[in-house]
């Protein structure tokens, strides 16, 4: 239906008065009878939603000429700095606005000073008009700052509840609550569970869209605390977000943000009930925060699970689903983090046993054996052996373990995402947001734009949009655009990365030790391919640090021109912009890695050339695997390392330098008020980089696992980290967040299923292409017996010599390009790593037989082991329900019970007046009757 519809004549009385109060100083309605706050006004939210629109100074195009603006009242801070309250102690502080005085201004430039008072007049001013309460302080510490306090009266907030379909309580919840599986262990889990005699448990009601005609029928106790502060908040902020301020040539300027934006206001917020290290003076404050600091925020409570209940009613649903996210992916971490850790030590104590190893470390076997120069100019003729230190660690991390652990892992993130949406549900249910998507308001930013008329297919109705179906695709298509350019600018910075590699790899084989003594401690670490892949790697890390900051304004400049409807649509289109961004971004070097370097190299005699001028790179003889490893371990942690320092560090300093600042006024006691606004803000988009930075590590734990088992221990010693980081500094360093609704993690569940099913491909072709399994297995149970083999049993001997083809040194096609190699003089051949004809056979330099069997081998391995994995997700995600047979039955006995009280209440009220006009109507015929009877 179209928003805009007709409001009775009483409105257009009482708000033309009130629009006349520009040239007449007599609008002293009481905000208690303001036009759309009287009950026969209400009979539909887009009633009220009109009478808001229309809530605009008229003529606002001649501010200077119209001084007679509702302002708030001035008033002294009446040295409580912990109250919550006006003055007066009755009416509760719902937001606070923050402004510069102009006239106290150091740089006092009249003009653009005089735009910024009157334009923040005029919202003020609709704010009264509105039906909200304002009341002004002016700073303790700095006199050029003003605080405006605003509250809500019972009326508005009843008004708005019904306008944003809040669901608020009918009746205590009389349903039993199920047992924990755990009930045995009871002794155990009561150290892990929250003290209910320090955070009591909510008690848990039937709710309902609230409706005014039919407030009789909900739990109304107390009219002071039938809103909670969270609720309160949100309401207010959704009407600040709807004022308007200006209209100028048909152009409508409205809402708080851009208030802020513009520094008009320098900040808006609800405030924290109290100080974080200790309880508020006043008895009648809850302490929530003082509560979650101690229980929640504190080191001490690490251990301790989290008060989700406390936090979901302190912050809202959108901040509790995601610590109950992040804390359901970290207990499941625990388990991937045990397996993981047992496969690496498999690995670890059998390294010693690792037969190829033994033969490249040998000095009659790897100390003779002459391999290949890497490059055309400069790179020496080099010895096996001086790979033995690397091809040591290679065994720990290429062994069987490996693939049971990819195996696992495969299983694990179906387990835990199927699991996940079960435990989704159980808080969809608990925290009544079952129904959310019907409920949800469309953006200011998208309602302000709705100028185009068009007929709802549906309803066959008049509805406003933005903009028309080819106004829509050329958005579409202009922010496809923009998207895939910054891909490709991502994959030219990867490209660079790549010509670095290949221009590096020759200076440090020129400047490194060319012969491997065994003495030397650094010689045996510091390889040409290892210092390579290291420096590369840090510079990596660097370039995707850099690309990734300027990309974040980027998608939220594209994002802002699609302009989607609501705050779900608009954060899920910015999820995948800024996904697909960070997966490139954070993932195509280890792609690279994994898939393409040492593929495709030619051999000595033919090498490939980039850009016909660098030669490809080489893996060293056990393959790219230990580089994929440096390059997960280099970006993972640094990763850490930095996003600890955003997040603790800079909040942190900032606030010790405001603190600072005031140093000198320190012995004024500042309201509460005061206190929050010195600390920082959060942001509207601070949750989503939470977010984004989770599921970047979930893709490094769940696609590279098979070169990193211990990625996984990695991500939970971080995450058990990061919810206490991110706690912390929610309650101590930054501004109270808007409460804001939220049914799931939103976009971020589709990224992850996707990001499984990808897994399984990355993790097979890990195993069959970029480790040496595969090889070792086929001459293990082929080439080491005849008719391929000389060996009469089953073995790994001879491996190493049976992978490393043969090259003429004669063949090099120039010889200028050859390499000084003191004590070449007896060798006429060299070895590179492939399966190739030696020299003077028919089919020199071609395939031999040997890698044909490999190739089929690793096509069959990636077949099989992505079907069974295929196979085993699907089956788990057919029989695990993504809503537990207990939350289904849960969700219809309450619809049921709302609906049945509802409708009782309902049949009451219709008895009650049938019962009444009966009886007026028998008097009627009574009295109708009884002269004709005389």
């Amino acid at each position: 239906m179209s928003l805009r519809t007709k409001c009775g004549p009483d409105f257009f009385v009482r708000y033309d008065a009130c629009q006349r109060m520009h040239h007449s100083r007599h609008c002293d309605v009481p905000a208690s009878r303001r036009p759309f706050l009287t009950p026969h006004t209400l009979h539909s939210s887009s009633r009220v939603l009109e009478n808001l629109e229309q809530t605009v100074v008229s003529s606002f195009g001649t501010l200077e000429s119209q001084p007679d603006f509702q302002t708030p009242e001035f008033e002294e801070f009446n040295g409580k700095p912990d109250s919550l309250f006006f003055n007066d102690g009755q009416r509760r502080i719902d937001f606070v606005l923050v402004y510069e005085d102009e006239s106290r201004k150091e740089t006092n430039k009249k003009g653009s000073n005089e735009k910024q008072r009157s334009k923040r007049r005029a919202y003020e001013s609709n704010l009264i008009c509105g039906g909200l309460q304002l009341e002004a302080t002016r700073s303790i510490l700095d006199d050029k700052l003003v605080f405006v306090k605003v509250h809500a009266p019972w009326e508005v907030l009843c008004t708005y509840a019904e306008i944003m379909h809040i669901k608020l309580p009918l009746k205590p919840n009389d349903l039993k609550t199920r047992t924990s599986a755990f009930g045995n262990f009871s002794w155990f889990t009561k150290v892990l569970q929250v003290d209910e005699s320090i955070i009591k448990p909510e008690q848990e009601f039937f709710t309902a869209p609230f409706e005014k005609n039919r407030m009789n029928d909900f739990y109304i106790q107390d009219r002071d605390t039938f809103f909670n502060p969270a609720t309160r908040s949100r309401i207010v902020y959704f009407i600040l977000c709807r004022i308007k301020y200006q209209v100028r040539d048909n152009v409508k300027k409205f809402g708080i943000n851009k208030l802020v934006s513009s520094g008009i206001y320098k900040a808006a917020f609800p405030l924290h009930d109290c100080n974080f290290s200790h309880k508020s003076e006043d008895l009648s404050c809850p302490n929530e925060r003082y509560l979650l600091y101690r229980e929640w925020a504190h080191p001490r409570s690490m251990y301790k699970k989290q008060p989700l209940d406390l936090i979901r009613k302190y912050y809202g649903e959108k901040i509790g689903i995601y610590f109950a996210w992040l804390g359901y992916y970290t207990q499941m971490l625990l388990l991937a983090a045990v397996v993981g850790v047992a496969c690496f030590l498999y690995g670890y104590v059998n390294q010693n046993n690792c037969t190829w190893s033994k033969e490249v470390c040998h000095p009659d076997i790897g100390g003779k054996i002459i391999m290949c120069p890497q490059c055309d100019r400069l790179c020496p003729f080099w010895k096996l052996n001086i790979t033995c230190e690397s091809s040591k660690k290679l065994c720990i991390f290429d062994s069987f373990g490996t693939l049971v652990f990819a195996v696992f892992m495969g299983v694990w993130v179906t387990l835990f995402l199927e699991f996940w949406k079960r435990r989704q549900a159980e808080l969809e249910y608990e925290w009544d947001t079952v129904e959310l998507q019907q409920e949800e308001q469309a953006r200011p930013e998208y309602e302000a734009r709705c100028t185009h008329v068009v007929i709802n297919e549906i309803t066959q109705e008049e509805e406003r949009v933005p903009f028309t179906t080819w106004g829509k695709c050329i958005r579409i298509t202009l922010c496809a655009s923009a998207v895939l350019f910054w891909i490709l600018l991502i994959i030219a910075s990867v490209i660079g990365i790549i010509v670095y590699r290949l221009s590096v790899f020759i200076v440090f084989s020129a400047k490194l030790p060319k012969n491997f003594n065994g003495t030397d401690p650094i010689q045996k670490y510091l390889t040409p391919q290892t210092a390579t892949s290291i420096t590369a790697s840090l510079i990596s890390f660097i370039i995707i640090m850099i690309l990734n900051t300027i990309y974040e304004k980027v998608a939220i400049m594209i994002t802002n021109f699609e302009l989607p409807r609501t705050q779900t649509d608009y954060e899920n289109s910015l999820t995948m912009k800024m996904f697909l961004f960070q997966f490139v971004n954070y993932y195509s070097s280890c792609f690279y890695i994994a898939f393409f370097k040492g593929k495709f190299v030619g051999y000595p005699g033919d090498p490939v050339y980039w850009l016909g001028k660098y030669r490809n790179e080489e893996c060293d003889p056990g393959g790219c695997l230990l580089e994929l490893t440096t390059q997960l371990t280099i970006i993972m942690g640094g990763k850490a390392i930095w996003n600890n320092i955003q997040e603790v560090l800079l909040p942190w300093v900032k606030n010790l330098i405001g603190r600072c600042r005031t140093v000198s006024r320190a012995e004024k006691i500042a309201p509460r008020w005061e206190q929050d606004y010195h600390l920082q803000p959060m942001g509207k988009l601070g949750l989503f980089y939470e977010y984004l930075e989770m599921i970047i590590q979930f893709g490094f734990v769940t696609l590279f696992v098979a070169s990193f088992p211990l990625a996984p221990l990695l991500a939970l010693v971080n995450n058990i980290l990061e919810i206490r980081v991110d706690a912390w500094k929610m309650t101590t360093q930054y501004r109270r967040m808007v409460p804001e609704k939220a049914q799931d993690i939103g976009a971020w569940q589709p990224i992850m299923q996707g990001i499984a099913i990808l897994a399984v491909v990355t993790n097979a072709m890990i195993i069959a292409f970029t480790s040496d399994m595969i090889p070792r297995l086929v001459y293990y149970w082929s080439f080491s017996i005849p008719p391929y083999g000389d060996h009469t049993h089953y073995t790994m001997e001879g491996y190493i010599n049976n992978t490393l083809s043969y090259f003429n040194i004669a063949d090099f096609k120039n010889r200028s390009k050859g390499n000084p190699y003191s004590g070449l003089e007896k060798h006429t051949t060299c070895r590179y790593r492939d399966f190739r004809y030696p020299p003077g056979h028919p089919q020199e330099y071609k395939h031999n037989i040997y890698y044909w069997h490999v190739i089929a081998a690793k096509l069959a391995f990636i077949i099989v082991m992505e079907h069974i994995i295929y196979s085993v997700k699907f089956f788990i995600s057919y029989a695990i329900p993504d809503v537990s047979k207990s939350t289904k039955s849960k969700i219809k006995r309450e619809k049921y019970l709302t609906q049945k009280l509802l409708h009782e209440n309902h049949l009451k009220d219709v008895t009650k007046n049938m019962g009444v006009i009966a009886e007026r109507m028998v008097e009627v015929v009574d009295n109708n009757l009884r002269p004709k009877l005389e």
